[in-house]
């Protein structure tokens, strides 16, 4: 008997994930896998990308969980630089295209679609010209240290003449474009941060941002609010000089594009797979596009269940990713695995300034019809008598009688961003904030207060709820 072949479009977390545990659990005469990958690199960290240009990670391999060769001696048949360019689903095959520009269709038992996203990328007049980048994979990342490293043997970084900083301008202050203005801080350069929003970090309550906000100008990057991109002008030579708003210029060295990510769904879209609002694949729990039981989807290209709101949502975060591609292979190779949602949790920094958010947002809790009370507290990430304790602001939204654990945002200095773990599993279990301060959280005083600053917080949100 012939083995069943497993197709597999995306070499990255999803899909090799995929691939590798439905081979822990198939051998190559009972399954057959085959991957296509339409770039040069498998298995990497693209949240590692940021922190490798702003040299806290040296090595771009570092940033490599799995090679090719290494997936190749797993029996998985990884074919990179070729792009799946039309799915048959009736007919159960996939029309791939080699780097050489031929073409030939693939036949599949099983498919994994694991396609990621692909940056906003807005048509502004100069958005695509010499110096202005995007940093969504590692051959982004590769192609923008590569540029920087041309500048600095030209002479041409990181001070410019007169002793001038070079400048960078970054398009966005959401989670890529502060990471990314921090690694040009770490750089040398003169950076500016432009927003159309009304603060940083659209992921926060605007009270939330606002703390970003002022920490991200203390740390000497210029953010701008309410400034929506109209133009990159570029000199003679077609290369970026400035970046244009509809009321100023700012000079550039260099640009970065920090505007988010969209579900990359042509192919199914094309295909007449389901999709949900926000372009992204709808699936069942066990990761099966709905509709189509040999057709699974995970990663960046799905929609997932917000636990907390009940309602689906696009998350592109590499966490989800790969656990998606486990239960996907489990389910391939015959067990059997369910991905029950998620509640939205996220955590960056920006220099010194941790980030954290976990399930609703004000404006979000109000959309979906909860009735629900807010709390902030200001407290430290230490005993306060403690050498390096350091501010931590806690906001903490809970359901108006139930008391039930809606959200918790956290903006502080070091040591304060993981907190938010205590939150997001609270509100896995769906807990109230009555239960939470009731919670045996680990205290020394190098670590926190005896009353942690969740904890703090979540004692407020009790009493403004009953």
């Amino acid at each position: 008997m012939a083995a069943r072949r497993m197709v597999v479009i995306g070499g990255d977390a999803t899909g090799m994930s995929a691939a590798s545990q439905a081979r822990r659990l198939k051998k190559p005469d009972e399954l057959e896998i085959v991957a296509f990958e339409r770039g040069r690199f498998s298995s990497y960290s693209a949240c590692g990308i940021p922190y490798w240009v702003g040299g806290d990670v040296t090595e771009r391999d570092a940033l490599i969980a799995r090679s090719p060769e290494e997936h190749r001696s797993r029996d998985i048949d990884l074919r990179m630089r070729t792009e799946a360019v039309e799915l048959d689903v009736p007919g159960q095959r996939v029309l791939v295209r080699e780097e050489t520009g031929g073409e030939h269709w693939v036949g599949y038992d099983e498919l994994v679609l694991a396609t990621g996203a692909v940056p906003v990328r807005p048509p502004l007049p100069g958005i695509d010209a010499e110096g202005v980048h995007g940093v969504q994979t590692l051959e982004d990342g590769q192609r923008l240290l590569d540029a920087l490293e041309q500048r600095v043997e030209s002479g041409g970084a990181p001070r410019a003449e007169g002793g001038e900083a070079r400048r960078a301008v970054v398009v966005g202050a959401g989670y890529i474009g502060v990471e990314m203005a921090e690694a040009f801080v770490k750089r040398g350069y003169s950076v500016t941060v432009l927003e159309k929003g009304e603060q940083p970090m659209s992921t926060l309550d605007p009270d939330m941002g606002a703390l970003v906000h002022e920490a991200m100008c203390g740390l000497g990057i210029e953010t701008v609010l309410g400034a929506a991109v109209t133009e990159i002008r570029t000199d003679a030579q077609g290369r970026a000089r400035a970046v244009a708003t509809e009321d100023a210029e700012y000079p550039a060295d260099v640009v970065v594009l920090g505007l988010g990510v969209r579900p990359a769904t042509e192919l199914a879209r094309e295909a007449g797979l389901p999709l949900g609002e926000s372009g992204g694949l709808r699936t069942d729990l066990a990761m099966r596009v709905r509709g189509h039981e040999n057709i699974w989807a995970g990663g960046d290209c799905v929609e997932v269940l917000n636990l907390v709101s009940g309602r689906p949502q696009h998350v592109a975060l590499g966490t989800h990713a790969n656990k998606h591609g486990q239960i996907i292979g489990a389910n391939i190779g015959g067990g059997y695995a369910t991905f029950p949602g998620v509640v939205g949790t996220a955590v960056s920094k920006v220099c010194d300034l941790e980030i954290a958010r976990t399930g609703l947002l004000e404006a979000q809790a109000a959309a979906v019809g909860l009735r629900f009370e807010s709390v902030l507290i200001k407290s430290t990430t230490r005993a306060g008598y403690y050498p390096g304790t350091a501010p931590i602001h806690v906001k903490m939204i809970a359901e108006l009688r139930s008391g039930r654990l809606l959200g918790v945002q956290i903006v502080g200095r070091e040591h304060a961003g993981k907190r938010v773990d205590i939150a997001a599993v609270a509100l896995h279990a769906g807990m109230t904030v009555e239960q939470m301060t009731c919670l045996d959280l680990g205290y020394a005083p190098p670590f926190s207060p005896v009353w942690d600053p969740v904890l703090v917080a979540a004692r407020k949100a009790a009493a403004a709820v009953r």
